[in-house]
């Protein structure tokens, strides 16, 4: 195997820009202060346009400013008086009618960027917008309260800021045993008996070396604890679904990890919005129906908390693409079995009260809900992870 292929495929080159601690294996069992509880992230990365997710059916400034790309009341998904969800929505809805989601309206943060790296940088470390943070909110938890890298796993092939901690990173694979197998090639064993052969020791030993070491060990454990698990499910056949048929087989098995983040591109709607916006939600809500199922099933619900955010949301009025550009502030979806606040958490988005870009305003900072989700879910100090004091919410 060529160098770079390792690196790709064995998602270490997300593991050079760290200097973990060393350890020699995971075998053991990994409680810490977190007890048995997971979250799952999911990101719809590119700007989900909120205003067609949750439709303000009623509301005439919407059906004014989108006349070609609003959705038509008779078309929306009604769940009250004034709201309803984007047709493509139905699973969700379904998951809405079981109590299972919890909708927060407006979130955001002061001064919002309206670049779409730049913003998700910041959801990413959880920064204020002038802040420019090196790790990622999650790797600051993994780092300061887990303590192992597989406490927290991206479905994907390279490890996003988010779960970058200063010295300790996150594992990044979509395939469990396309990593253990590649952990084990000669190439890879050749590199780590050259390491070995130097009888350094483990302080001095270089951090590519150690990153390598941590691996492989993470692979192992993540690889022989997951294939313990089976589904019965029928996911879709497409990237997201089996991101999340991956995510379920991790968590039904059992595996100690804490966090997990999958991302869904595409959402980045500037023209011909509606067929494109109706694929994507339709993909997200049929997967994520069977992915919620399936850990019901399991018993793994109860203590599995699902976030879904986007960098930001989008302009109110539509543009002359019939799409609609970068906005503001959004809405976000929390599912699970024990919401304390399920259906609407706040109130639907003004959309007579703009900020100086005719974009929404944000009313809820979306740092208090990482803070929310770290001190009542994951029960860790979060003003340590994410130097934030503001509210605190009562979604969970």
């Amino acid at each position: 195997m060529k160098r770079r292929d390792f690196i790709q495929r064995g998602s270490l080159a997300s593991g050079l820009f760290m200097v973990p601690n060393f350890i020699k294996a995971f075998e053991g069992k990994v409680l810490g202060k977190t007890g048995f509880r997971k979250l799952v992230i999911v990101q719809l990365s590119g700007g989900n346009d909120g205003l067609n997710t949750i439709v303000p059916y009623t509301n005439d400034v919407y059906y004014n400013k989108r006349s070609k790309i609003a959705i038509s009341p008779a078309d929306v998904l009604r769940v009250n008086d004034t709201l309803g969800f984007h047709p493509g929505l139905l699973p969700m809805q379904r998951l809405y009618d079981k109590g299972y989601l919890s909708i927060i309206n407006n979130v955001g943060y002061p001064n919002p960027s309206r670049s779409h790296f730049r913003s998700t940088d910041i959801w990413h470390t959880a920064s204020d917008s002038d802040d420019y943070l090196t790790s990622g909110w999650v790797g600051r938890f993994i780092e300061q309260n887990a303590k192992k890298p597989f406490s927290a796993i991206e479905i994907d092939d390279s490890l996003s800021l988010m779960l970058k901690g200063k010295e300790m990173n996150g594992i990044a694979t979509r395939n469990p045993k396309l990593l253990h197998n590649n952990m084990n090639t000669p190439y890879f064993n050749n590199l780590l008996k050259q390491q070995t052969d130097t009888h350094l020791s483990e302080h001095n030993l270089g951090y590519l070396y150690k990153t390598m070491i941590e691996t492989k060990s993470s692979a192992k454990y993540i690889y022989e604890t997951s294939k313990t698990a089976t589904t019965k499910k029928e996911y879709p056949q497409n990237p997201f679904g089996k991101q999340l048929k991956t995510t379920a087989s991790f968590i039904n098995s059992g595996l100690e990890t804490k966090v997990y983040y999958v991302a869904m591109g595409g959402f980045d709607t500037h023209a011909n919005q509606n067929n494109a916006q109706a694929r994507l939600l339709d993909v997200y809500a049929k997967a994520m129906e069977v992915f919620v199922n399936d850990l019901d099933d399991q018993g793994t619900l109860e203590d599995t908390l699902i976030l879904t955010f986007s960098e930001f949301g989008r302009r109110v009025e539509q543009n002359a693409a019939n799409g609609t550009d970068h906005g503001a502030a959004n809405n976000v979806f929390v599912v699970g079995k024990n919401l304390k606040t399920p259906g609407f958490y706040n109130e639907p988005p003004n959309l007579t009260n703009l900020d100086t870009n005719k974009d929404l305003k944000y009313t809820v900072d979306f740092r208090s809900v990482y803070a929310t989700i770290l001190s009542k879910w994951l029960q860790v100090d979060h003003e340590g992870i994410l130097a934030y004091k503001g509210e605190m919410l009562a979604f969970i």
